[in-house]
């Protein structure tokens, strides 16, 4: 059993809320140079500190007899560990800054003002996690309670130690040993918590994307998507279809600039409003005409804007109508003959570019069995060879005529014509893409 020393003289430090360093070789012959070794001016403190990688403990005890209870401590390196001794929380609060890497609270500490703490044993265990969650806390409690000191680790702290069988190893592996556990924990919940913002994420994004609704059609679909965005599900591509109470398939793919989540807000936005202005029985100019205005009211910038593809197809099948804003022509193939793009000269300004801009519906023929493949220009950008080329329209028709001719279809053919042209960039697209695909038999 140590000596008894008057606090003031033994820990001046921590009455003044200055750090201190405890000397080692103790005992009662060591006692009396524990003042001159506390004294250390500041500048002196804080160059050791700087120079050092000591670990820093904040001893919380009250202790009215100043018997000290914490003996020599060094860490891994044989250098002294830093030591600061508050007797309630309100002088550990000004002791806890940010070099502080551990805890050592003794539970025989009352708490202060914390309702039903007389029937809470570990109250102030309690109030230290709230006033320190970053930091490890090593639980200090009476020999051979260690129910009550199992129970410290149940409700937050690293590790418990018995206060009358403390020696400076055993407390000093005990430091170490918070500090990466604690540092593990911390590590391991905020992986966790990534894990669960992305799986939220995740089912969030595939809400968004679209089902389409085509009870009752004669038709097909089919659908590719693949955002640019690392990691993402959803980019600023978008597409639906949906099928009009009188028959007629309305199909339509688009492509807002850029790719971040702002790009794909807007997409899905401007998806939603096509359904729902599509089922009110708009088509044609009047309904870009009105998405138009949406695009204009929902982007962060006058800049966005938003190229659109949309087609209605006849109930017979045979026929459809054709509005491109801004956006690349669709593919059609017919059995027998080499798939070819349909017309565009008639293609307007994207959304968002021109005021009072006007987007030309264009009839098209397509007759009794047919597939039309609709697609962002991500499926076009790619990179082609050494030189950098892009595959451009041309490309991707040569590269679909050959899907065709070896039997692919529906999904099937998607699949291979995004594969492809990832395979041709040489590795993953920067740009977003979207492909959809509705076929007609007979």
């Amino acid at each position: 059993m140590p000596v008894p020393v008057p606090r003031q003289k033994a820990f001046p430090a921590a009455e003044s809320g200055q750090a201190q360093t405890v000397p080692h070789g103790g005992g009662p012959s060591a006692a009396p140079a524990l003042p001159k070794e506390a004294t250390v001016d500041n500048n002196t403190r804080d160059t050791d500190h700087a120079h050092s990688t000591n670990l820093t403990l904040l001893l919380i005890e009250d202790d009215p007899g100043g018997s000290p209870i914490v003996p020599d401590l060094l860490d891994q390196a044989g250098k002294p560990i830093r030591v600061r001794t508050a007797r309630n929380l309100t002088e550990a609060g000004r002791l806890l800054t940010d070099d502080v890497h551990c805890i050592l609270l003794d539970l025989a500490l009352p708490a202060p003002g914390r309702a039903g703490a007389d029937d809470d044993e570990l109250a102030v265990l309690k109030d230290v996690l709230e006033l320190a969650p970053r930091h490890a806390v090593l639980a200090l409690t009476a020999s051979g309670d260690a129910e009550r000191g199992a129970e410290a680790v149940r409700v937050g702290a690293q590790d418990y130690l018995f206060r009358d069988e403390l020696d400076g190893r055993l407390l000093s592996r005990a430091i170490r040993y918070a500090v990466e556990r604690k540092r593990s924990d911390t590590a391991e919940r905020r992986l966790a918590e990534g894990r669960l913002r992305a799986q939220e994420n995740r089912r969030l994004e595939r809400g968004l994307l679209p089902t389409p609704l085509l009870d009752g059609a004669s038709l097909r679909f089919a659908a590719r998507y693949r955002p640019g965005r690392s990691r993402a599900l959803l980019g600023g591509d978008f597409y639906d279809a949906v099928r009009t109470p009188d028959g007629t398939v309305h199909a339509m793919i688009g492509d807002v600039c850029g790719h971040g989540p702002d790009e794909a807000a807007l997409g899905v936005e401007l998806r939603i409003a096509w359904r729902a202005l599509t089922l009110a029985g708009l088509c044609g100019d009047e309904l870009l005409n009105t998405l138009q205005q949406v695009l204009e009211h929902e982007r962060a910038d006058d800049e966005i804007f938003a190229t659109l593809c949309t087609v209605d197809i006849a109930p017979d099948g045979r026929r459809a109508g054709l509005c491109l804003a801004g956006h690349p022509a669709p593919l059609v193939s017919h059995p027998g003959r080499p798939a070819k793009l349909l017309p565009y000269d008639n293609n307007g300004p994207a959304l968002g570019l021109l005021p009072g801009a006007r987007w030309p519906r264009m009839q098209v023929e397509l007759g009794s069995e047919w597939s039309l493949m609709l697609y962002t220009d991500g499926l076009i950008e790619g990179r082609v060879g050494a030189d950098g080329e892009r595959l451009g329209q041309d490309g991707m028709v040569e590269m679909v005529r050959r899907q065709l001719a070896q039997g692919l279809r529906g999904e099937a053919l998607l699949r291979a014509a995004v594969n492809e042209v990832r395979d041709l960039n040489g590795g993953e697209l920067t740009d977003d893409v979207a492909v959809v695909l509705l076929d007609r038999e007979p």
